[in-house]
């Protein structure tokens, strides 16, 4: 390989080094934050941090800085007029611009006047950038422009301090006028989007990075800054393709796995984000909120035993987190009729957290086991025993004493039965459901006429059609018993 290639393969390299970490990307991941289902899952991501115009990697990027600095001539069309004495001036600072600033700064300073070219503040502006003299360099430029307004190099270098100083509505203004007059290069276009993502006004973000792109293909900052633009827009089969280049060039990144499977989800393409959490679970690269959002998918899609796995799994990665979204997990495959699956994650929840559980949650998973017990018709007198431990956890779980009450009636034991669904009578968010199973238990005793006044207080509390049906059918009967 030729030394020139080299150089340039060691600067493309250097421009892109450190990119992985740049700008918005890390701020999306906890949109796949602890989600009950998918739905809740598929909101958008949330581009919540500001725009830190220090995390762009362009100001130390070989290429951008020789573009900044490489050369003073002048272009006729939008350039002020310079006359052979300052020619002169240059050809004598320009030396110095290679070896020493400061005095380069100094000489050409004391060859000023007011009634210089613009050339000259602009040269001067580019010796103070150089020495990170922002606030100088910014004076040098402004009084560029103003000395020739249509100086395009100087309208440029605006935009690329103000954007630096996230001076976002001044960086627009100056790349603004600059592409008016003609100008328009990658750097220019890239952090014109950054200034318009930074202002939340996406659509001319976009459009600022993909003219970026088109000149400079490979720059993952531009691609980046525009997943952002598209994603704030909905626009999430863009997004799709646009990640899809980055899986190829950085397969081990997870981010951008995890921020595709959102955008899959977002375009109601859930199995297809399935795929990508499962590549990130073979890749050893899973986190609590990816399988929890992976098992969703399964549920939503009647997949319960790979449900139940993805659910495992996630208790697996992180056992110091809440039991609360895996006990939800497991009561949500109950109620979706996967008593198998869900029995499997409240096992595996009993063995992880064991004695670190709190009473609350512990109360939680004993109404499940009793709810699967009663689902498969097994284990009653076992059911009864669990259901009897919440209630010496906390007397008033309403829930509990209405599974009791399930319990007797269905082993026919209608006065215990009835014993326990009095007592969820006396709380006021049971009342109505208790009110109505008690009736149906003396409906089974043929005490018609005392389960009416049950019915009507429910129907009281909270009118409901189908209560009302039921009330005169129980009338009807219990006038024709008589």
């Amino acid at each position: 390989m030729s030394s020139q290639a080299q150089k340039i393969r060691a600067s493309e390299k250097a421009r892109t080094s450190g990119l992985l970490r740049v700008v918005v990307l890390l701020s999306i991941l906890p949109a796949l934050a602890d989600v009950p289902h998918v739905v809740a899952a598929t909101s958008a991501p949330a581009w919540d941090a500001d725009l830190d115009n220090a995390e762009i990697d362009i100001w130390n990027d070989p290429t951008f800085k020789k573009q900044f600095i490489a050369y003073y001539g002048i272009n006729s069309d939008v350039e002020p007029y310079i006359t052979q004495e300052e020619i002169a001036i240059l050809e004598k600072v320009r030396p110095l611009m290679a070896q020493d600033l400061p005095k380069a700064e100094v000489m050409l300073r004391g060859k000023l006047k007011p009634d210089s070219s613009a050339i000259l503040d602009f040269t001067l502006g580019g010796i103070q950038f150089q020495q990170d003299n922002m606030p100088g360099a910014l004076a040098s430029y402004l009084t560029a422009v103003e000395k020739f307004p249509s100086f395009r190099r100087a309208w440029r270098n605006l935009g690329l301090i103000y954007v630096r100083d996230q001076k976002n509505d001044d960086a627009i203004k100056a790349f603004t006028r600059m592409i008016e007059l003609g100008g328009g290069d990658a750097y220019s276009y890239g952090l014109l989007g950054f200034a318009y993502a930074a202002k939340q006004d996406y659509q001319p973000s976009e459009a600022a990075f993909q003219n970026a792109l088109l000149l400079q293909p490979d720059n993952n900052e531009w691609r980046l800054g525009m997943i952002r633009a598209v994603f704030r827009q909905q626009k999430y089969e863009d997004a799709i393709t646009l990640l899809e280049v980055m899986i190829e060039r950085y397969p081990d990144n997870a981010d951008f796995w995890m921020l595709q499977a959102q955008a899959f989800l977002e375009s109601n393409q859930p199995l297809r984000a399935a795929e990508n959490l499962e590549a990130l679970d073979r890749m050893g690269k899973s986190t609590v909120s990816g399988l929890q959002t992976l098992g969703d998918i399964y549920i939503t899609e009647d997949l319960m035993d790979l449900a139940s796995r993805a659910f495992q799994k996630s208790i697996d990665v992180d056992t110091t987190r809440s039991v609360d979204r895996p006990l939800r997990a497991a009561e949500v495959l109950a109620a979706r009729g996967a008593v198998t699956e869900a029995r499997a994650v409240a096992a595996h929840i009993q063995t992880k957290w064991k004695g670190s559980i709190s009473n609350a949650d512990r109360a939680k998973l004993l109404k499940l086991e009793a709810r699967l017990s009663m689902a498969d018709g097994t284990g009653d007198e076992a059911t009864a025993k669990v259901l009897q431990q919440i209630l010496e956890i906390d007397p008033l779980d309403g829930e509990a004493l209405m599974l009791l009450g399930q319990h007797y009636a269905r082993n026919e034991k209608p006065d215990k039965a009835i014993f326990y669904y009095e007592r969820a009578q006396s709380l006021e968010d049971f009342e109505v459901i208790a009110s109505i199973r008690h009736a149906q238990v003396l409906m089974s005793m043929e005490r018609y006429a005392d389960a009416i006044p049950l019915i009507q207080r429910a129907q009281d509390i909270k009118p409901n059609d189908d209560v009302a049906r039921y009330l005169e059918q129980v009338q009807r009967i219990a006038a024709t018993s008589r």
